[in-house]
């Protein structure tokens, strides 16, 4: 069995387990967000962009939730948060740090990161709505997550959340 049909199957458990409930919509692989905008059927909730991203040094590492049409100013966040200069991380950090392949990043990776080595961010809009989308660490299916259950899923991991305006380039 390959590491991301275990890493799916992981995932499944892990909501059963706490009792958090989600609908899950399959869909053709999506790789942007252009791409889901023509092939994701249209789901209740709001629709989400993720960033993984890593300070100057690699030192400190953020998943950052944000509505999918919010480009982000990198330089903006960055002070916002503290930590100077943003970047994307590669590959190989996103894999280490939350055990998924590019196309893939959601904030249901999370359940992956059991050191708690990564951030969580995530927009004061997204956190206000009744619901978001997430990939189930793959990106050929979305899953619907509530309010409420979100809150259970972050607690379930054991990640902090930090609710901020993220800033979008002008």
């Amino acid at each position: 069995m390959d590491a991301l049909r275990r890493t799916r199957m992981d995932l499944t458990a892990f909501l059963a387990h706490h009792g958090i409930r989600l609908q899950r919509f399959a869909h053709p692989p999506v790789m942007t967000v252009e791409e889901s905008e023509r092939l994701v059927p249209r789901l209740p909730g709001a629709k989400t962009k993720n960033l993984f991203l890593r300070d100057k040094k690699g030192a400190r590492h953020f998943l950052v939730t944000v509505p999918h049409d919010l480009a982000v100013d990198l330089i903006a966040l960055g002070a916002q948060l503290g930590v100077g200069r943003l970047g994307f991380a590669s590959a190989e950090r996103l894999m280490t740090h939350i055990g998924i392949t590019p196309g893939s990043v959601s904030l249901l990776a999370l359940v992956n990161d059991t050191a708690h080595a990564v951030e969580f961010v995530i927009d004061r809009r997204l956190w206000d709505a009744d619901a978001v989308h997430a990939h189930p660490l793959v990106n050929d299916a979305t899953m619907v997550i509530p309010h409420a259950e979100l809150e259970r899923f972050l607690a379930a991991t054991g990640h902090s959340v930090r609710i901020i305006e993220v800033p979008g380039r002008k």
